[in-house]
């Protein structure tokens, strides 16, 4: 005698837990060197402040070092060397978070951030926090 067959349910949606906390993290991942910007990424900002997508390039980005893209334009940071210009200084935060590049969109692109547990790593081993590692 043969055994009923089960019927085949469809895979359930696992959700994805992320491993890491964005509000304790001094914004490491906003001062990479180079912030890779696309056309669509340069139009979705002229969008967010109301301004043409000429301006826009040339208000809130530059030339790659390679000359052939843009990239987010940075200035000097109070804890790092320099940040993306859009990074709220004193709470560490996207100013523009709505209208981020799509490279901030995907970032880090998996559960894990390896900035975050270095971040957790050293306030644990330090004893501190607060603390901040410039490394």
């Amino acid at each position: 005698m043969s055994t009923p067959k089960k019927k085949s349910k469809k895979p359930f949606p696992v959700p994805v837990r992320v491993q890491y906390d964005c509000l304790k993290c001094p914004g490491y991942c906003c001062t990479y060197p180079e912030i890779p910007v696309k056309k669509r990424d340069i139009e979705r900002l002229a969008k967010h402040f109301g301004v043409e997508t000429v301006v826009a390039e040339e208000l809130y980005t530059k030339p790659t070092d390679d000359k052939k893209g843009r990239q987010l334009r940075h200035r000097k940071d109070t804890v790092f060397k320099t940040a993306c210009t859009f990074l709220d200084r004193e709470k560490r935060r996207c100013t523009i978070y709505e209208a981020r590049p799509g490279i901030c969109r995907e970032f880090p692109g998996e559960s894990r951030c390896g900035y975050y547990d270095f971040l957790r790593f050293e306030r644990k081993h330090q004893e501190d926090p607060e603390f901040i590692a410039l490394t």
